[in-house]
């Protein structure tokens, strides 16, 4: 991270006062704004005095993001954030100019702790006005950031100070009110995580807790603007504005338990799926859920504008597959009018379309696996498609996948990416040797038609001992 000076001549002479009255000593004393431009996933931040700025907490680890720190100021904690263009790496080789906080789209996280009064500085210096609506928090109706309804719009260049209690624990995001469609498909978003102040009877302790938020935009291949009228056909869809294999890995300890906290602001709804595990949906916008209300899940689905927050045990080993179950979302800038080819004979057809077109390739005859080994030209700055690999070749997968990596050995603590997991011996899927294949039970020989025919052997089904997790 890096800390800059925000012009405190202009701040002190002409910066606005906002939605909270503040002393125009004050604002001669902001906090300075904290930027960050780094892509990767950045480390829990815990606050220096941790027990005099709010209880301690397991601070949240931000998929590809990173935590905003604050300053406390007689009490009160005070962030600063910065509405600004910036410029955010999506995967390596592609790259989109979005609209953001603090050098980065998503923006930062807040981190706070029930019963915190907190006071956000924002300073706008986006070519036109915009506000921040605080998504599912509980404030003063001035506070609630909607633009010509509980505040005028926050001019370019003027700063603007909210100041609320955070009033009851949870997952929560932020976005602008103000010109929202053009300001969120630009990438104007962020998390807001509110811990419990103490020992809550449905928010149980964990070891890691992640947290992301599902975005999409519509970028055409070669380009670096996002099209800010789409309404659904988007071609890249991200986890915090990261596209696999640019999207980070979540590492647990065998035998953590984990929470994840997922946001949607895209325009549909998302399937997300675990491999591996099981999960309970533990959390929701409106707060925790009762122990009594869960159930077993693998996949959760999260509406748009929504929140789920889900937890588990970290109890199989292994690299586990994780990724939004609607197939295309996990692709990439494919464009959605090429035509179905399988089955279309190419034959001496190829040579001579290569002669008009150097690069032509064939393409979707069997299928589009093929996509996963080929190298096929593509506009520069364009999203990968089906390019990330794993220790056995292509994984076949973009936009929005990544892995949970499960580990015995992994030190507590540790955000190092630890590598591919080496399986067992006797423990992975593999060929069959044809001289190798076994006869069927209950096979019908022909034996002549003498005689009563060969029975099936009796089926017997037995569930294993100690529920699901003894199986392996």
């Amino acid at each position: 991270m890096q800390r800059r000076h925000f012009f405190a001549h202009t701040l002190a002479g002409a910066a606005a006062l906002g939605v909270a009255t503040v002393a125009r000593a004050s604002l001669l004393t902001l906090p300075e704004p904290v930027t960050r431009t780094d892509p990767g996933t950045a480390g829990p931040w815990t606050p220096p005095g941790v027990t005099g700025a709010g209880r301690p907490y397991q601070p949240v680890v931000t998929l590809n993001g990173w935590t905003l720190p604050f300053r406390m100021n007689d009490g009160v904690k005070e962030f600063h954030l910065v509405a600004e263009p910036v410029v955010r790496e999506f995967a390596p080789g592609f790259s989109a100019n979005l609209w953001g906080y603090n050098g980065s789209s998503p923006g930062p996280t807040i981190e706070v702790v029930e019963g915190d009064r907190v006071r956000i500085y924002v300073t706008n210096r986006l070519p036109e006005h915009t506000t921040i609506h605080w998504h599912g928090q509980r404030l003063p109706n001035g506070m609630d950031g909607v633009g010509g309804l509980n505040q005028p719009q926050i001019p370019p260049g003027q700063t603007w100070v909210y100041e609320f209690v955070a009033r009851r624990p949870g997952t929560f995001m932020y976005h602008p009110h103000a010109d929202e469609m053009t300001q969120m498909a630009m990438g104007l978003m962020g998390l807001w995580i509110t811990h419990p102040k103490g020992r809550h009877p449905w928010i149980a302790d964990v070891q890691r807790d992640y947290a992301f938020l599902l975005n999409a935009f519509d970028i055409t291949p070669g380009a670096r603007t996002p099209n800010v009228n789409t309404m659904l056909d988007f071609n890249v869809w991200a986890w915090n504005s990261r596209v696999f294999p640019g999207i980070d890995p979540l590492l647990a300890r065998l035998g953590d338990r984990v929470r994840v906290r997922i946001g949607n602001l895209t325009m549909t709804n998302h399937p997300i799926h675990i491999h591996g595990i099981e999960f309970e949906v533990t959390g929701t916008d409106g707060g925790p859920v009762r122990p009594e209300a869960r159930w077993p899940e693998v996949t959760v689905d999260v509406a748009v504008g929504q929140m789920r927050q889900i937890e588990f045990i970290a109890d199989e080993e292994g690299d586990w597959a994780m990724h939004c179950h609607k197939s295309h979302h996990t692709m990439g800038p494919m464009g959605h009018g090429v035509p179905t080819l399988i089955g279309a004979d190419h034959r001496g057809l190829v040579h001579r379309l290569q002669r008009l077109v150097p690069d032509y390739m064939v393409m979707g005859e069997r299928g589009m696996a093929d996509m996963g080994a080929m190298e096929m030209p593509l506009p520069d700055n364009t999203p990968p498609m089906m390019t990330g690999t794993g220790p056995y070749g292509p994984i076949e997968m973009g936009g929005m996948f990544t892995t949970l990596k499960v580990r015995r050995d992994l030190p507590a603590g540790s955000y190092r990416d630890p590598g591919w997991y080496a399986q067992p011996p006797g423990t992975q899927a593999r060929p069959l040797h044809p001289d190798a294949a076994p006869t069927p039970h209950g096979a019908m020989h022909h034996h002549g038609g003498h005689g009563p025919a060969p029975q099936p052997a009796p089926f017997d089904a037995r569930k294993p001992h100690g529920g699901h997790h003894d199986h392996h």
